[in-house]
């Protein structure tokens, strides 16, 4: 079953990291990104732009807006995921723990709905 391990963390916070804390981090993410892809689990995953880049669509009564940034004002900003094909939800659980943005901010671990 495939699922998508959404990575939320605060933005702003990573601009206080230091060059070296910034290349730890990394390594720790290209350390992951190999684990799931050596496991033959890894579908696809991306870093996103910071939310100032976002852009929200609605459409209401056939009329489309738009709408600077992300739609929610939260504490932490959707940053990345990773898409992995996994046995269960036991073990994307197990992978969502060790995804570096666990450690100061989550991991949403939600299935991929699969129609036929």
């Amino acid at each position: 079953m495939r699922y998508l391990l959404m990575i939320y963390g605060d933005e702003q916070s990573g601009g206080n990291l230091s060059p070296q804390q910034m290349e730890a981090m990394m390594n720790e993410y290209n350390a992951f990104t190999d684990e799931v892809r050596e496991a033959g689990v890894l579908q696809g995953g991306e870093a996103l732009q910071h939310t100032a880049t976002a852009t929200t669509v609605r459409v209401r009564s056939g009329k489309t807006s738009t709408t600077d940034g992300p739609f929610a004002e939260t504490k932490e900003q959707l940053g990345g995921y990773y898409l992995l094909d996994c046995k269960d939800l036991d073990e994307a659980i197990a992978y969502a723990a060790k995804i570096p943005g666990a450690k100061d901010g989550c991991v949403e671990v939600r299935p991929i709905m699969e129609f036929a």
